[in-house]
């Protein structure tokens, strides 16, 4: 049997910890930092999970990781 593609972009992005969920890192903290708070920029550093819905879709992209 063939086996699956991992999609690089999603797997770049992603990661699945150890209980099955998703991690992802927070949106917006690449660029113009000194405009930010220092609370959001800490704020910022930290992973997030993605939510519930979007998981599934997520790990059939990534079936190896």
């Amino acid at each position: 049997m063939p086996k699956m593609k991992t999609r690089k972009s999603y797997a770049k992005r992603f990661k699945v910890t150890g209980t099955g969920r998703v991690r992802r890192s927070k949106a917006g903290a690449n660029h113009m930092m000194q405009e930010k708070s220092r609370k959001r920029v800490r704020r910022l550093r930290k992973n997030d999970m993605v939510d519930k819905t979007l998981e599934k879709k997520i790990k059939r992209m990534i079936p190896y990781k």
